[in-house]
């Protein structure tokens, strides 16, 4: 296998394409999610695999931390594209390497524009500026 060369952006979408594509197989979502590495069309790298892996470890409390910023809303009717988009952004803001939200937030809004609704975007735009700013958007303390 040839590890591939993808920008941050073309790592982010094929993530968050192999995250959607998982959603459809709600029972086993793992394989689904992490088996395409060598997939032509959109292919993982090291980049993307860390977002599914962190996804995949810490669904739970990315997605309490999207229910409770939720304003009259439950997780059930938040748009799949969009529930896909943030939880992507939210594995690479809390666990990733970099701890850059903005680009983060910004690549989950184009992430919206492009697959989503009209005006999902401004949903997903304001949930992910709201935990950023509650999690203080501070550099990684570890480092």
């Amino acid at each position: 296998m040839m590890e591939q060369n993808l920008t941050r952006r073309e790592a982010r979408e094929n993530a968050f394409l192999a995250a959607f594509s998982a959603t459809f197989h709600p029972d086993d979502p793992q394989p689904a999610m992490l088996n395409q590495p060598e997939s032509a069309e959109h292919p993982l790298d090291a980049f993307s695999m860390r977002i599914l892996r962190d996804m995949q470890a810490h669904g739970e409390e990315i997605d309490a931390l999207i229910s409770e910023n939720l304003k009259g809303w439950t997780l059930s009717r938040v748009p799949r594209v969009s529930l896909v988009a943030m939880r992507v952004a939210l594995a690479e803001m809390l666990y990733g390497e970099e701890k850059k939200p903005g680009v983060a937030i910004n690549e989950a809004v184009e992430l919206v524009k492009k697959y989503g609704d009209e005006k999902d975007y401004q949903f997903v735009n304001g949930l992910l500026g709201t935990v950023a700013r509650k999690q203080g958007s501070a550099p990684d303390e570890t480092c």
